[in-house]
């Protein structure tokens, strides 16, 4: 059942208009999210008599709280999705989501314990609400079956990475060189700058994301009340396998800010012709790779899709874990590198980033798409904070796998999550068939929609 607004989408390169006010509020968002991740850890770390003193953890400490910290970040995303879906709408919440984050990050940057810890909450709560909600609501810009939502959520998924790319330079210079609390003020700027944007961008958003509760449609209201049909529930079946191709894939992925962020402060080479490369300036690699590479990735599996190739999100996912476990063989070979040498070379990183890269490409905007085609329309801001907390998990593994390094070593993580990674991709691959046929055809016949059929829809069809 879709709720089709009464007022026609403006469009902007085959997609509408709202779609880039998404862009940029989730640009900003993210601006402000992984500048503070890119300092995070590094400021635990630093010594407290340093010029630029930090807090002067040991890498295990802040590697747990790092873990903790990212997990719940996510798990947020589960009570920010039922508030959505039960009492405000995703456009409010992500409202509300904005300011928790602005002020967040606001305390953040004062230099007392107190603070730390206060905006650390504030920030889990803010994208709690924010980050479900405004995901959501990029699927409800399309109508059921309309070919360029994958493309729409590519759109969307660089925009998050434009926000990180900025961040990891912007932020992570300024934390590093002239003082962690100033990079984490700037976060906080940067998130007031997508809220304000968001606010100014209401009109293109009246369609979506409005709370369903108060609509004056009783055949809405009755949805919401009745149960679920079997085709619902077998495709809720799909969606929770998935996610556990999310649970691994972010375990893994994750080191980037936790294990691999102090690999490349402590143990990597970083000079470039008579200059030290910030450790934390590697964080951007990844961003930059997606801006590069993301509608590349996106139309390949359009045209393979067009073409009637194997293309359903389930294989996009399974192959972007496959590759992405791949990239932590780079991880191994520096590991060994250093091992011998006593550092390891910059491409390594860059190699493995790269690999991550296209990885997440095939499964994390995919995913996202994923769950708005197969969603229960009444539970659909609820389903996408449960993805975001499998997403936390996934987090939460990646600290303790980091952890584990001081006495396991890097060599034998970086080589265990490769070998893990690759092999359960192949383990899911075996079944996808099977699972496939449980979605019941919510990828089939899968078109580009012409101006009238992709008018205003709230959300997908759910049949």
């Amino acid at each position: 059942m879709a709720n089709s607004a009464t007022l026609k989408q403006k469009e902007l390169f085959g997609h509408p208009v709202g779609l880039y006010v998404l862009f940029f509020t989730e640009m900003w968002e993210r601006f402000s999210y992984y500048g503070m991740r890119a300092i995070l850890v590094l400021y635990l770390v630093a010594e407290t008599q340093s010029e630029n003193a930090g807090l002067g953890w040991t890498n295990g400490e802040a590697l747990a709280l790092y873990g903790w910290y990212t997990m719940l970040v996510y798990v947020a995303s589960i009570p920010g999705g039922w508030i959505a879906d039960k009492f405000l709408g995703q456009k409010k919440s992500v409202l509300v989501g904005g300011v928790l984050l602005v002020l967040g990050h606001g305390i953040l940057s004062v230099e007392e314990m107190w603070a730390f810890y206060t905006g650390l909450g504030l920030i889990i709560s803010g994208v709690g609400m924010l980050k479900p909600n405004i995901s959501t609501m990029v699927g409800g810009l399309y109508k059921q079956g309309d070919i360029r939502r994958d493309k729409g959520f590519t759109i969307f998924y660089i925009g998050i990475n434009l926000g990180a790319f900025l961040s990891s330079l912007i932020v992570g210079y300024v934390g590093e060189v002239h003082g962690w609390h100033y990079g984490f003020g700037l976060a906080a700027i940067g998130m007031a700058l997508g809220l304000i944007q968001y606010l100014a961008g209401q009109k293109h958003l009246k369609h979506v994301g409005n709370f369903l509760g108060n609509s004056e449609s009783e055949l809405d209201k009755e949805a919401m009340k009745k149960p679920l049909t079997k085709v619902e529930k077998d495709r809720v079946v799909v969606l929770f396998v998935s996610f556990l191709l999310v649970i691994v894939f972010w375990g893994a992925f994750e080191q980037a800010g936790g294990l691999m962020n102090i690999y490349a402060s402590e143990k990597t080479n970083r000079m470039l012709m008579g200059w030290e490369v910030p450790a934390s300036w590697f964080q951007s690699l990844n961003a930059m790779f997606i801006i590069f590479l993301g509608t590349s990735v996106a139309l390949y599996w359009a045209n393979r899709k067009l073409k009637g190739k194997v293309s359903t999100s389930l294989f996009k996912m399974i192959v972007g874990l496959i590759i992405m476990g791949t990239g932590f063989f780079f991880m191994t070979a520096a590991a060994a590198q250093y091992q011998t040498d006593g550092a390891s070379a910059m491409y390594w990183l860059v190699l493995a980033y790269l690999f991550h890269t296209v990885g997440e490409l095939c499964i994390s905007p995919v995913a996202l798409s994923y769950i708005t085609k197969l969603a229960p329309l009444k539970y659909a801001s609820l389903m996408m904070g449960v993805y975001f907390a499998m997403t936390g998990f996934g987090n939460k593994l990646a600290g303790l796998l980091g952890e584990a390094s001081e006495s396991l070593g890097e060599f034998a993580i970086f080589t265990g999550i490769a070998i893990f990674c690759v092999a359960f991709g192949f383990l899911v691959m075996i079944f996808r068939k099977k699972l496939e046929k449980l979605t019941h055809g919510a990828e089939d016949n899968e078109r580009i929609m012409d101006d009238d059929e992709a008018e205003g829809y709230e959300l997908a069809d759910s049949h």
